[in-house]
């Protein structure tokens, strides 16, 4: 159980990072800009904001080690619940955006699309480290 829990809180991490990395690429005659998760948070979409946030809860929580030993559904739950709020927040934020057209050319780049998957395996992990613990 205790492997589940390192890579719960490694995915979590790297879900973090990546909100700091590029994730959004425009070009319009041959300018380029980029706009990470932090940028798109500050702008226009203020509930992405919630992603850093949950996860460091799920990291918070995965680290203090009474809660994780006597509590593990209490883990699991943030976990579930911060993964799958991030990678939803991620996906609609990518929905809202919609399809490039005409000059403006966009595209998400690998960073975006590394920390929506990372998202769902913090949420698909612990989902499988709750399912292993023993109930009581």
């Amino acid at each position: 159980m205790n492997d589940a829990r390192n890579v719960t809180l490694s995915t979590a991490v790297f879900v973090l990072l990546c909100f700091f990395l590029p994730w959004l690429q425009v070009s319009c005659a041959g300018l380029k800009d980029s706009a990470s998760g932090l940028d798109l948070a500050r702008e226009t979409s203020p509930s992405l904001w919630i992603i850093p946030l949950v996860m460091l809860a799920v990291v918070g929580v995965g680290l203090i080690r009474s809660v994780w030993e006597r509590l593990p559904a209490v883990f699991a739950i943030t976990s579930i619940v911060g993964g799958g709020l991030s990678a939803y927040l991620m996906y609609r934020e990518r929905l809202r955006r919609g399809e490039p057209s005409g000059l403006i050319t966009t595209f998400w780049t690998a960073w975006f699309w590394l920390g929506l998957v990372a998202s769902l395996l913090v949420s698909g992990i612990a989902l499988w480290f709750y399912s292993k613990v023993d109930k009581k």
